[in-house]
């Protein structure tokens, strides 16, 4: 994957390149979206809808976005996401990315999700 700078994309855009199925386009938006709308909540209900698209590098970048978004907003609605990411951990193509994603949640959001065994814990700030 090539680095670039990230620059906005609207949501309509953004909306276009995920109905496009094209794995370049699709993860370009994503990430722009990730890093510029300022509502997490649609930003992290794309990123729970991709986290089962058949390619690989897009349920990968799905996980490392929900990090991403925990790091820029320091919210999750952790009850949705983290059932998510605890099924995408057994699938050892994305676990790595799956495994730093939790981190981010645990460092930015200030969560032990080694006690989360029943999530109760909702972050709107």
């Amino acid at each position: 994957m090539r680095y670039h700078n990230v620059t906005p994309i609207s949501r309509e855009q953004a909306l276009t390149a995920f109905a496009s199925n094209k794995v370049e386009t699709i993860c370009d938006a994503l990430i722009r979206i990730t890093y510029h709308d300022p509502d997490w909540r649609s930003v992290q209900e794309q990123c729970v809808r991709l986290a089962e698209f058949p390619d690989v590098d897009v349920r990968g970048l799905a996980a490392t976005c929900l990090g991403h978004l925990a790091r820029i907003h320091r919210r999750l609605n952790i009850e949705e996401v983290l059932p998510m990411l605890q099924s995408l951990r057994n699938d050892p193509d994305v676990a790595p990315r799956v495994l730093d994603a939790l981190d981010d949640i645990r460092m930015f959001m200030g969560i032990d999700l080694s006690k989360e065994t029943k999530v109760d814990h909702f972050s709107s700030h």
